[in-house]
């Protein structure tokens, strides 16, 4: 075979053939972390000009996560089954459309509606980049191309949000071009992928069974999870008929879901992988990981200016610290993993030091340290950088190759789902919790609860200058109250990385040494 990314008959892979699509695949990554980091210090901005609610912030983030949940599965399916090269070009296209709606949305809800649809290829591009990279690379060698991937992602997460507060406060270009930036990134993708990506068939076109029964029931009974969640104890008690009408309905359609997925022939989430210990483990760690990465840059970025009173472009620099723990930890610690073959101490060490960062970030209020801030900031950072990547590779490490798209989408898709459960149990906490300190501020104060124009009001330029205080400070204390949660969610992580079993990584492509034709 003359193919780019063509295997020798011992299961090693050509260099040169690898280094030209990782390129095209390392940009598809930054364009798809980039889209959710440029808004993390943008979305206060965003939503105050549209007079948006503190519900309506969290959604803007939730809706494209949970788009991307629902779909990573699918495409992870899909990859086995079809082309991963037009997969992958079909996703970049999804993703830049609703980058595109996005950016010209006239209110909170159409943006909530864009975001959504932009999540689609988000799941798509994170699913698939995984699973081509498996597709090329065997896992004793996958450890040092998994630190570049952490390192492009560290850079999307550093760049960010200090890209995004710059975008914002620039007076020609404005927080629409946030949505924007990603587009000359995706092309340039688009164009090297089409140029130097060339995967053989897995299986035969006729044995292809995509399980979209599955995909939607699994869909329907997160997202009624979700919305259940985001308007508990705010709008309706947590004993109610509308819990009720809910909760029952949502349980009941993924119970259905569990069922279906272990009869279909080809299900979007294989029990046969998710069951076994190993990765059934390397699952329940990825969800505190989840957790962290999406949750830290999206309430960490509302506190800097909310609570603060930093600016965009401030808050974006605010965060390097634990954008640099990101950059360091991922790069070195798939150096080491290439070298021993060994996963679990990292594994250990990064959910330990994850917990650590949780618990110095709970400390928060609205005059902390900026030092204690960064601690903190720097521990997530590392943490989330030894795990996020690894949990991964332990999971292809024990599958087939023609199961490996399933496989990297099934942990895909349940660190989605945890960042997606967080940010929305998280948000809806910290909405409540505002909205209970601004009324007792304002009792307090003797000032009328009709001048603070609603708690959940993140336009604090409107605000007269004591309202504004008032609401500044609840904002600071509910968060430290939201990392002490995430903090218990976080020791989860390391008892399931400690009860890992250790396995040296395997050095073919697949669990059995190809053979020579």
């Amino acid at each position: 075979m003359t193919s780019s990314t063509t295997l020798s008959a011992s299961g090693e892979t050509r260099t040169t053939g690898v280094l030209r699509p990782l390129l095209g695949l390392l940009l598809v990554l930054f364009v798809a972390m980039l889209s959710s980091t440029v808004v993390s210090t943008a979305l206060p901005r965003i939503i105050g000009s549209l007079n948006g609610s503190q519900t309506q912030y969290t959604w803007v983030v939730t809706a494209t996560l949970l788009a991307a949940t629902a779909s990573t599965p699918v495409w992870g399916k899909l990859a086995d089954l079809y082309s991963k090269k037009a997969l992958v070009q079909v996703a970049i296209g999804i993703f830049l459309a609703g980058s595109l709606l996005s950016g010209i949305s006239q209110g909170a809800d159409q943006l909530i509606a864009a975001r959504a649809f932009q999540g689609l290829g988000v799941g798509g591009l994170q699913a698939l980049v995984q699973t081509i990279i498996a597709a090329m690379i065997p896992p004793k060698e996958r450890g040092r191309y998994n630190g570049l991937l952490g390192g492009v992602m560290a850079l999307a997460t550093v760049s960010g949000p200090l890209l995004g507060g710059i975008i914002t406060e620039t007076p020609w270009l404005g927080w629409r071009w946030c949505f924007f930036v990603g587009v000359p990134f995706a092309a340039v993708a688009l164009l090297v992928l089409q140029r130097s990506l060339h995967l053989p068939a897995v299986r035969e076109r006729g044995s292809v069974r995509v399980d979209y029964v599955g995909a939607a029931l699994i869909a329907a009974g997160v997202s009624l999870l979700l919305i259940w969640i985001s308007f508990v104890d705010g709008s309706f008690a947590w004993i109610s008929w509308q819990t009720a009408a809910m909760v029952g309905p949502a349980l009941a359609i993924l119970v259905f879901a569990v069922w279906w997925e272990s009869r279909v022939p080809e299900p979007v989430l294989p029990l046969s992988v998710i069951r076994q210990p190993g990765p059934a483990l390397a699952i329940l760690a990825s969800l505190a990981v989840g957790m962290a990465m999406f949750g830290g840059a999206v309430f960490l970025g509302q506190y800097f200016q909310v609570s603060r009173g930093y600016d965009p472009t401030e808050a974006g620099l605010l965060m390097i610290p634990m954008m640099l723990g990101v950059l360091v930890s991922s790069t070195v610690s798939g150096q080491l993993v290439s070298r021993s073959g060994k996963l679990k101490a990292h594994i250990v060490t990064g959910t330990v030091v994850l917990v650590a960062g949780f618990a110095v970030l709970s400390t928060l209020d609205h005059e902390t340290s900026l030092a204690v801030v960064f601690t903190g900031l720097a521990f997530v950072g590392i943490g989330v950088g030894m795990s996020m990547q690894n949990l991964v590779l332990a999971v292809q490490n024990t599958v087939a190759l023609r199961d490996v798209g399933a496989a990297s989408a099934s942990i895909t898709f349940f660190r989605s789902l945890g960042g997606t459960i967080g940010i929305s149990v998280l948000g809806a906490v910290l909405a409540n919790r505002v909205s209970d300190s601004v009324t007792a501020g304002l009792r307090e104060a003797g000032v009328p609860a009709s001048a603070a124009g609603g708690a959940s009001n993140l336009n604090l330029a409107a605000l007269p200058e004591p309202v504004r205080d008032i609401v500044r400070a609840a904002y600071g204390d509910a968060t430290g109250h939201i990392f002490l949660i995430s903090t218990a969610i976080a020791v989860v992580g390391v008892v399931a990385a400690l009860l890992l079993k250790p396995a040296p990584l395997r050095t073919s492509l697949d669990l059995d040494e190809p053979k020579a034709s």
